[in-house]
């Protein structure tokens, strides 16, 4: 009987935590073979080079954490705001698209040296933007407010976890659920 071969997935989701953890630089095949405790003969089978692997984690986070969620959105149907509750619901669960901010936050640094994930990381901001403003602009008329609302909802997806302020007398968690109610007014 032959040895198991390591999942093709398994390479890009420890890809993945590598490049949350340490940017490009520490997504290494030698490391990653390593931590999946196999061998790297086995990335070969699936990956002409480290490249390719590059890719196809961009491929599989940008599915993930767009058109994955819209999907799940969307399936579950209901008007515009509760479409939107969903939505929100989704992006603050910690075990939410690619397991966190932090894939999200490692390729946005990677995407201010590399052009081309650059222009990915443009693509995938103006679809889930293009999404909120088409449920936004289900129940509001005027194309600034929609704007706006828009650009504050994904705002708190991308910078929530970079800010630390203190709120007074309200937790983080207050003020987001006050923040989402305002939005949806």
């Amino acid at each position: 009987m032959g040895a198991t071969r390591t999942p093709r997935r398994s390479w890009i989701e420890e890809g993945l935590r590598a490049l949350a953890a340490g940017g490009p630089e520490a997504v290494r095949i030698e490391s990653l073979a390593q931590a999946l405790g196999v061998t790297k003969g086995g990335f070969y089978g699936y990956f002409g080079n480290r490249d390719a692997l590059l890719t196809e984690m961009l491929d599989t986070w940008e599915c993930e954490v767009a058109e994955a969620v819209i999907e799940q959105v969307e399936s579950a149907g209901g008007d515009p705001r509760a479409k939107l509750r969903r939505l929100f619901a989704i992006a603050e669960a910690p075990d939410g698209p690619t397991k966190g901010v932090a894939v999200d936050l490692a390729i946005r640094d990677w995407a201010r040296r590399d052009p081309s994930v650059a222009e990915r990381l443009r693509r995938l901001d103006n679809r889930r933007m293009d999404y909120l403003r088409s449920l936004f602009g289900a129940f509001c008329p005027d194309q600034d407010d929609v704007e706006v609302r828009s650009m504050i909802a994904y705002s708190l997806r991308v910078g929530n976890y970079l800010i630390a302020a203190d709120h007074g007398a309200r937790s983080r968690a207050e003020v987001m659920e006050r923040t989402r109610d305002w939005l949806l007014r």
